[in-house]
């Protein structure tokens, strides 16, 4: 398809339109519009937020069983999620062995 015969009258700016809002995902026109978040699809989203909940179960379960708890395991990064340039707060200290086993009941 010419895009030129929108200028020549030959293509309507219904069908552009329409041409336009149908691009396959990873066209340059979406990548140049959404970034890379156009190589992500809904699965890869939903898989990334599994690994997050699972490392985090994991760590959980090994901080309630260990007298020294490892640091939190840090999210799967995300396309256009940058990370932030401001230097976080100090995060509080992680709670005790005792407290977590307190908390899910085995203790």
């Amino acid at each position: 398809m010419d895009l030129l015969d929108w200028h020549r009258g030959r293509l309507s700016s219904r069908r552009l339109s329409v041409l336009i809002e149908h691009l396959p995902r990873d066209s340059s026109v979406n990548r140049a519009l959404h970034g890379e978040a156009v190589e992500w699809s809904v699965t890869d989203h939903l898989l990334a937020a599994v690994v997050d909940h699972l490392a985090a179960a994991n760590w959980l379960f090994t901080s309630v069983h260990s007298d020294d708890p490892p640091d939190p395991p840090d999210p799967v990064p995300r396309p256009g999620s940058a990370p932030s340039e401001e230097p976080e707060a100090e995060p509080d200290s992680p709670p005790a062995s005792a407290d977590l086993a307190r908390f899910f009941g085995m203790g």
